[in-house]
Order: C-alpha cells, then sequence, then structure tokens
C-alpha cells in the first residue's frame, strides 16, 4: 500500500495550488486525478481574475459579491478571499503569469457586469489555460509526484478522519489503495449532470457523499449567459469588457441577467476594442469552427447554461471540511475550489470569481494539510482494505448488470434535469428526483469487458456519482 503524507484529488488549479502549498509547508503530496496532464487548462474560459488592483480597499469587491450572491452569501468568505485576490494574482505574475496590459504598462481590467469598477484582469479568453499551466509548471519545479489516469472511486474514512483512498489504475484496470495523513478534495464541479459526465463528474464530491460528507449549497445552480446555442460552446465574460455586448433581438442592449431568464438575445462583438485584437483569437476561431460564423462580421444566437457549480464539502477558514454546523471537522480532510463551500458565492457568482476561489482556496487547503500532517500518524489500514473489496464488488456490479448502457443513462439524466435551475421550484424539483430515481432503478451496465483503459467504466463511475448527487440536488437533502 502506497503512503503519502497530502493527497490531493483534482487537476485544476485548485488541486495544483493546493500541492505547490502542501509542499511548501514541509509535506510531502501526491497529485491523483482520472484524468491526464493538461486536462484542466481545456476547462470553459468563463472569466478572468477578479481583483481590487486599482482600488484602496478590496471592499467595493466584497460588496459586489455580496450583492450578485444575495442572502446566501456569507459574508466572512466573501470579505476573506476577496482581500487575498491582489496577493494572490501578484503571485501568479511572479511565477510567470502574463496578463493583458493597458497603454500604461499597468494590468488591462476589466469592467463586468455586477463589478462597481473594472477590476477584472487576464489573458483573455485563455485566462484559465494560463494559469492551469503556470501552476502545473510550479509543481513540476519542486518536484511533486502526479499520478494520472488513476481514478479516485472510494474516500476512505475511519470515525470521521480521513485515511486515504481507493483508485481505479485507468490504463491496467487495477484498484489501487493510498494511505495518507490528509486529504484534500478538489477535483471539478458537477455540471456534467446538465451535460455530459465529461464535463464535469464531480468526482470528489460523488465519494465525499459515499463516505457519509453531508454536502451544502447543493440547491443553487449557477448560469452562465454566454453560451452559443445548440452547440455547447461556452464564451468567456471578458468578452463583455472589452466591447461585445449583449443584446435582444430588437437591437437593446440588455445584461445577462436577461440571458438567463430566458429572453432572446444575441452576442455582438462586431465593435470590440481595438486593444483587444489578439487576446480573443482562440474565441474567433472556436465559433469559425464550430458554426461557420465571423465574429467580426455576424452576431451569435446565446443560451444560458450550467458551466460551473459552487455547492460541495462545507469547509471552515482553515479549508477543513467541518460538519455539525462548523463546531467539528472531519479530521486530516480539507477541500478547496469545486468540491468546497465556502459559501462566498451564494446564488450566483460575480464575474472573475470562482478563479480566484480556486486558487486562494487551494494555497490554505495545502498550507494546512501540509501542517496537519507534519505531526499526524497513519492509520486506518483495515479501513482502506474493506474500502477496497468494497469497491471492487461495485466495479464487479457495474460488468454484471443488466441495466441500461452508459450513453443511454448519460443522456436520460441530462433530460431529467434540464427543469432544475436553482429556482428552487418544488414541482420541478419532484418531477426531476422520480426520473432520477426510475434512473438508479435500472442500473448501469459497462458492455465492454475488457478490464485495461476501458473508457466505458470510467463514464459508468463517473455517472454513478453524479447520480448521486443529482438526486442530492433535486431532493435538497443537505445540511443546513
Amino acid at each position: 500500500m502506497e503512503s503519502w503524507d497530502v493527497l490531493v484529488l483534482g487537476e485544476g488549479p485548485a488541486a495544483l495550488r493546493a500541492a505547490i502549498a502542501a509542499s511548501d509547508a514541509g509535506a510531502k503530496p501526491l497529485l491523483v486525478s482520472g484524468a491526464s496532464v493538461g486536462t484542466a487548462s481545456g476547462n470553459p474560459p468563463l472569466a478572468g481574475f477578479a481583483a481590487s488592483l486599482n482600488e484602496t480597499s478590496p471592499e467595493a469587491h466584497i460588496q459586489d459579491t455580496l450583492s450578485a450572491g444575495g442572502e446566501t452569501t456569507n459574508t466572512q468568505a466573501a470579505s476573506r478571499i476577496c482581500t487575498s485576490a491582489v496577493a494572490a494574482l501578484a503571485e501568479l505574475e511572479r511565477w510567470g503569469l502574463v496578463l493583458r496590459r493597458s497603454s500604461d504598462g499597468l494590468p488591462h481590467l476589466s469592467l463586468l457586469p455586477g463589478h462597481s469598477y473594472p477590476r477584472v484582469a487576464g489573458c483573455g479568453d485563455s485566462t484559465i489555460r494560463q494559469v492551469t499551466r503556470i501552476l502545473e509548471e510550479q509543481t513540476m519545479k519542486r518536484g511533486i509526484n502526479r499520478r494520472s489516469d488513476l481514478l479516485p472511486v472510494s474516500l476512505v474514512m475511519d470515525n470521521n478522519q480521513a485515511r486515504g483512498i481507493v483508485a481505479l489504475d485507468v490504463e491496467s484496470g487495477d484498484l489501487v489503495s493510498i494511505q495518507a495523513k490528509a486529504v484534500v478534495v478538489a477535483s471539478q464541479g458537477y455540471q456534467g449532470i446538465w451535460s455530459t459526465p465529461s464535463h464535469g463528474p464531480g468526482t470528489g464530491l460523488a465519494i465525499s457523499v459515499a463516505a457519509g460528507i453531508q454536502l451544502k449549497g447543493m440547491g443553487a445552480v449557477p448560469m452562465h449567459a454566454l453560451t452559443v446555442t445548440g452547440t455547447g460552446m461556452v464564451l468567456s465574460m471578458d468578452i463583455l469588457g472589452s466591447g461585445g455586448r449583449i443584446r435582444k433581438e430588437s437591437g437593446e442592449d440588455v445584461n445577462p441577467s436577461e440571458v438567463i431568464s430566458g429572453e432572446a438575445c444575441i452576442l455582438d462583438m462586431r465593435a470590440m476594442d481595438e486593444s483587444s485584437e489578439g487576446w480573443f483569437d482562440g474565441t474567433a476561431s472556436r465559433v469559425r469552427d464550430r458554426t461557420g460564423l465571423d465574429i467580426r462580421n455576424e452576431v451569435l444566437p446565446l443560451s444560458p447554461s450550467v458551466t460551473s457549480t459552487t455547492g460541495g464539502i462545507p469547509v471552515d477558514e482553515l479549508c477543513r471540511a467541518v460538519f455539525d454546523s462548523g463546531k467539528m471537522w472531519h479530521t486530516g480532510l480539507f477541500a478547496a475550489g469545486r468540491s468546497a463551500y465556502t459559501g462566498m458565492h451564494g446564488e450566483q457568482s460575480l464575474p472573475g470569481n470562482l478563479i480566484l476561489e480556486e486558487v486562494v482556496t487551494g494555497a490554505v487547503a495545502g498550507k494546512y494539510a501540509g501542517e496537519w500532517a507534519s505531526t499526524a500518524q497513519f492509520g486506518g489500514s483495515s479501513s482502506i482494505e474493506r474500502a477496497t473489496s468494497n469497491s471492487q464488488a461495485k466495479i464487479e456490479q457495474l460488468f454484471s448488470s443488466d441495466g441500461s448502457p452508459v450513453g443511454h443513462i448519460a443522456k436520460a439524466l441530462s433530460s431529467a434535469m434540464a427543469i432544475v435551475d436553482g429556482s428552487g421550484d418544488q414541482s420541478s424539483l419532484a418531477v426531476a428526483q422520480a426520473s432520477i430515481n426510475e434512473i438508479s432503478k435500472s442500473g448501469i451496465r459497462v458492455t465492454h469487458q475488457s478490464r485495461k483503459m476501458n473508457t466505458e467504466l470510467v463514464s459508468a463511475l463517473h455517472l454513478d456519482g453524479l447520480l448521486a448527487l443529482a438526486s442530492l440536488i433535486s431532493s435538497e437533502e443537505e445540511e443546513e
């Protein structure tokens, strides 16, 4: 059985930053992910990085965050994370992040909807890709070990203490048991519920729920306005800070909220600022390849979509996984990014705050996980053995089940959840729950019997976890 000080589950900015911080704290971390190196750089370009660089204090940023999220926003979390924004961005710059610049040589700051001041910095439409690249370079410089194509199947808990994980080695088809003093859950969100599992499998949260961890904030379903109708193609909100406009078919300029509410709208990028030239070439190329449209001469029809999620494992200011209203913590378990529920976003996140939270919470979780591991002891070997046996039985069930094929289940799940939009409508939730119950009863069947490099098995495990999360969302059975 492998043993590591800190296990970090995930491949995006939060996971990478957590591994860096754990290493800097003196621990020996292992990055574990079911996806290959660089996969996270392909995540949708939602927005840049929000930071109050040209303001005397982060107070306005905090207030804008609270206004966007509504009454459910955690004021302390919003204040803590927004206050850390400038330092976090400066650190990324020191590590080599090349930000878009204004004519005065300072970082270009976009004024995006919901912000009272221009404060969203970035790299045009490639912010998430560039931040991920920079953080991957830092993990390599530190010699941090990484196991790609190792899909977590089970989080091992022993009397409310994290002991390690059981994972599927996708290449060999074997189960691997890994013991740890601390575990940081920092994997992708669960937005794949509304589309396809590969767009957000929510692996970390799925195995956490199975281990008895109660999640929070699952009822909020943040919608992204800049999705090209009929394609699922997500565009960056930074476009709106560089001259792009959302308009009704009548030509009237409107806010993203109009798209989210269902109003027929288009994105007009024909009069974008000259200074943005080159920073959105990726967007122009993707749109042309997918739709045949030229953004310099034609407009794009828009539809809202779920492209990122904000519910997760409730955490305290040290990113420790807590329960009993924050009075107790699951010893040795930490969470960050899209796997953590800080309460910062409330019902709707402010543009630029998602990647900010990923980087900040990743740093905090990794630091304190590393410090915890310096004095903690390994344990729970019998619990890991039981979890390995249970995980093997789960996989065998997927191969022997007479249920429905993976593709059918994925389509049925997204159809069932299409009516769940975070509004809290009880009739919609009841209909979705009934559909999910029927899907779950049918079971998932893996048709390809080979155990090696079986991507169908990976999809089946993702779907099994997403079904559990979807049921949690539609039944609203979450800890308050």
